[in-house]
């Protein structure tokens, strides 16, 4: 039961410690959870930086072969077709870190819209929101 409360944002703790994530830590999460672990500065919203720190946690622990990239294996349907194609505009069939984080502030941005440079509950739980949401789970 304590399990269900533990989003994936945890495994971004595991992932920079080094432990292996347990695969129910990688529920999809409500807003209001996705903000508590998010939001380091407690002020009840995340903001790019915040959003962008767990993002890169997540490119790290998912980037298993050490090239530098996710492939679409490596992303295991964060992204689809058209969004890996989208957030490749090498058009080499993997993203690095920085496109990965471009794919991640062009989410935020759609999940913000009233455009005040952070993100709510509600923003979060929004089809972008959780679209974001899925991107660094």
């Amino acid at each position: 039961m304590a399990l269900r409360f533990i989003s994936g944002f945890a495994a971004v703790a595991f992932a920079v410690s080094g432990l292996a994530v347990p695969a129910a830590l990688a529920k999809p999460v409500s807003g209001a959870s996705a903000v508590k672990m998010i939001d380091t500065d407690n002020v009840g919203t995340v903001d790019l930086k915040e959003v962008e720190a767990v993002a890169s946690a997540t490119f790290d622990r998912l980037e298993k072969d050490s090239d530098g990239t996710l492939d679409a294996k490596e992303l295991k349907g964060r992204l689809s077709k058209a969004g890996l194609k989208q957030a490749d505009p090498d058009s080499d069939g993997t993203i690095d870190k920085k496109e990965y984080l471009a794919a991640v502030a062009d989410r935020f941005k759609a999940a913000d819209p009233d455009g005040d440079g952070t993100l709510d509950a509600k923003e979060l739980n929004s089809k972008a929101g959780k679209a974001l949401l899925a991107l660094i789970k």
